[in-house]
């Protein structure tokens, strides 16, 4: 997707001055990738789990390239600079992605600074080596030629680029080799042409070799393939040869009218995908100019879309060196997440659920407890029917499982989203095999992603009532991610909660509205309106005296209308913590704006993902978890659920152990400041994480809430 030649704009290296009220999104965006940067350049974190940070950061990248950055070429190109008004910031469409460019130069820079100044050394120190072919010894190289010969060769095409053999279809984000040819039987003044072979997917690009002295070894898979280029292009003279990757728009366009279904046309875009305009070429910085050029002008792009990287392109295959190398002291300890345990005369969780609410926290606490309970749900006999929310799950995923074979003998409904980014493939596979097991399967409304985690259970109890059962999370279904991610679940059978549940499935399935879904708030109906009255109610606490304060975790918080009434809290007396993983547009600490407000991000061994919303609310303190951040795409443009958590055990953990402590954390916590900066937080103390602490409060090492950390 080329650019419009407007020419470089000096305004494209503006920043928002200090009387803006709101930061760049894309700004952000990048900061937030730093952060996690810094986990990669941070020496106190395991060798291993640096690596696996670096590669986090281009896996992020990607995806910001495919979809932000291509949304704007797209915008731009369909004429939208001129139409749409300046930003904050005075800037144009196009001189927002003039700056965004420099921005992602400057990152890439860092990447492979921290691979090649930091990790590889340090790696090596481990004798942990990627050797290039040059340096393979006598044994290495013949196991590597043998992996060539029986797993690699039967699977390449090269292909020399002439009138008879035009430039080869390169899917997105397929690493590929580039190569300057000249036919030998044409002599030197002969043209030179340029050949490309396609570096199979199929395989790892980690090759491991046979190490000696203890030597754990790899070479790429792009390296072996090249060292045999010679043999698959002969009659040709090899001038040079680098390894490229070329990055495509990934964004679905799709229009309701001319679909004949939701599912049929998420599929048909799906294989657009892989053929969507060029935004990015990353190129080893070893290549030559003519060859660069070369692909350049093919994929149609501007020279800053072109990307030199100092060292292998695609950094996001490091992340197998995690799972390749055995070295357990080289990554986190392992820790074993707390299992759910009945109480003393429960016989199954329903009878447990009857007595009290059960809560959460992933993955201190075990997702076996949420698997167990659908899992319950398809094996009880008394359960009547089943309702489900799927949004991303994994291949081998029980609930998955469950939810089939429950399909042969109940009354089983699943909303399955399918445009959940980058996992449309599988989730429309879900969707077919669901079917086939008899499950109802509904996609949803048109339009609006559903993003909200809910499972509905309906159960005739030994005692002949029929109850509803429900979980309501953070977190998506997804056994795998739930090690990592920290969620929040909610099981509970509440009528005043199951009963409103019951409405929202009824909205997905249905779009009937309901006046109230009092106490959640669902988004787009009533979450926006109710978020601000919450922050409005806290102004109107202050004014009048009374306690008043807001503390909010989410991932990222843009939302302009709910950014507003937190600058208006604050100018009301409401004092405001806001623990933000990621983009926040939000301007802490501006005297006679924002000065109440601070905002800290926590990036650490655990995706922060759960989201909790705690106001003091005069002396009467309500928190809320739920799906959504406080972002427009989740307020408008999706289906999500806010749910109180009231039992006062359960009120009190969220309060005092789990937001208490990342308000103290001042190992993996960054403070956002008033020009957009984050700093780390001060180390006034004894140096505390809250991840580890939850850790050992989950271990039983510390004791809940009364040993929980007070803010410093």
């Amino acid at each position: 997707m080329k650019k419009q030649t407007t020419g470089r704009s000096s305004s494209a290296k503006k920043t928002a001055p200090i009387e803006n009220l709101f930061f760049s999104r894309d700004e952000s965006w990048i900061r937030f990738n730093q952060r996690v940067l810094e986990e990669a350049q941070d020496e106190t974190n395991p060798l291993l789990e640096r690596v696996k940070f670096l590669a986090i950061t281009a896996s992020n990248l990607d995806e910001f390239v495919e979809i932000r950055v291509a949304g704007f070429l797209q915008r731009i190109e369909d004429g939208y600079n001129l139409a749409q008004p300046p930003d904050e910031g005075g800037l144009t469409p196009q001189e927002r992605l003039d700056g965004l460019m420099i921005r992602i130069h400057e990152f890439v820079n860092a990447q492979y600074r921290c691979l090649n100044e930091q990790l590889l050394p340090a790696m090596q120190a481990e004798k942990i080596r990627i050797l290039r072919w040059s340096e393979l010894g006598d044994t290495a190289r013949k196991q590597a030629l043998d992996f060539y010969e029986n797993e690699v060769d039967p699977l390449l095409t090269p292909v020399t680029i002439d009138p008879s053999h035009p430039f080869p279809r390169v899917l997105n984000k397929a690493l590929c080799i580039g190569l300057m040819l000249r036919h030998k039987r044409r002599g030197v003044k002969a043209p030179t042409s340029l050949g490309v072979v396609t570096v199979p997917r199929a395989l790892p690009r980690l090759v491991p070799l046979v190490g000696t002295a203890g030597n754990c070894d790899f070479i790429l898979l792009h390296e072996l393939v090249e060292s045999q280029v010679e043999r698959m292009f002969r009659g040709y003279e090899v001038l040079s040869r680098s390894a490229f990757r070329v990055t495509r728009n990934s964004n679905l366009y799709m229009q309701e009218e001319e679909s004949r279904s939701v599912l049929e046309s998420v599929r048909a875009e799906l294989h657009n995908r892989r053929k969507g305009d060029a935004v990015r070429l990353e190129i080893e910085s070893s290549a030559t100019e003519e060859m660069i050029e070369r692909l350049r002008i093919n994929f149609e792009l501007e020279p800053d879309q072109v990307f030199k990287t100092n060292g292998p392109v695609n950094l996001s295959r490091l992340m197998n060196l995690y799972s390749q190398v055995k070295q357990p002291l080289l990554k986190y300890p392992a820790f074993v997440a707390k299992e759910f345990k009945l109480s003393p005369k429960c016989t199954d969780i329903f009878d447990e659920l009857r007595k009290r609410d059960v809560m959460l926290h992933h993955p201190f606490d075990s997702y076996k407890t949420v698997e167990e309970f659908i899992g319950a749900g398809a094996a009880d006999p008394l359960v009547i029917s089943m309702k489900q929310t799927l949004y991303r799950t994994s291949t081998d995923s029980s609930i998955f499982k469950a939810l089939t074979e429950a399909g042969q003998s109940k009354e089983v409904t699943v909303v399955v989203e399918l445009m959940a980014r980058f996992d449309e493939d599988s989730n429309i596979r879900w969707a077919r095999e669901l079917e086939d097991a008899g499950v109802g399967v509904f996609h949803g409304i048109f339009g609006l992603k559903t993003h909200c985690k809910l499972s509905l259970l309906v159960r005739r109890d030994p005692d002949g009532v029929v109850r509803r059962y429900a979980h309501l999370g953070t977190g998506n279904y997804n056994p795998v991610t739930s090690r990592f991610y920290t969620d929040i679940s909610l099981l509970t059978s509440k009528p005043e909660i199951t009963g409103e549940v019951q409405k929202v499935f009824n909205y997905l399935t249905a779009e009937t509205e309901s006046e109230s879904y009092k106490p959640l708030m669902v988004a787009p109906l009533t979450l926006a309106d109710g978020l601000v009255e919450l922050i409005e109610r806290e102004a109107a606490h202050a004014k009048a005296g009374r306690p008043a304060s807001i503390i909010a975790k989410m991932n990222g918080l843009l939302d302009r209308r709910t950014v507003e009434a937190l600058y208006g809290a604050s100018k009301a007396g409401v004092e405001i913590d806001l623990i933000v993983r990621g983009m926040c547009s939000l301007r802490p600490g501006v005297k006679g704006l924002s000065e109440r407000i601070r905002v800290r991000s926590v990036v650490g061994r655990f995706l922060e993902h759960s989201r909790i919303f705690c106001f003091a609310n005069g002396s009467k303190e309500e928190i809320y978890c739920g799906s959504a951040d406080w972002m427009p795409r989740n307020l408008i443009e999706r289906c999500e659920v806010v749910f109180p958590v009231t039992q006062p055990d359960l009120h009190k953990r969220l309060r005092e152990e789990i937001l208490m402590a990342y308000l103290t954390d001042n190992t993996k916590a960054r403070l956002l400041q008033p020009d957009g900066e984050y700093v780390r937080a001060p180390k006034t103390g004894v140096a505390f994480s809250a991840q580890n602490y939850l850790m050992q409060v989950a271990e039983g090492s510390v004791e809940k809430v009364s040993e929980s950390p007070k803010q410093k």
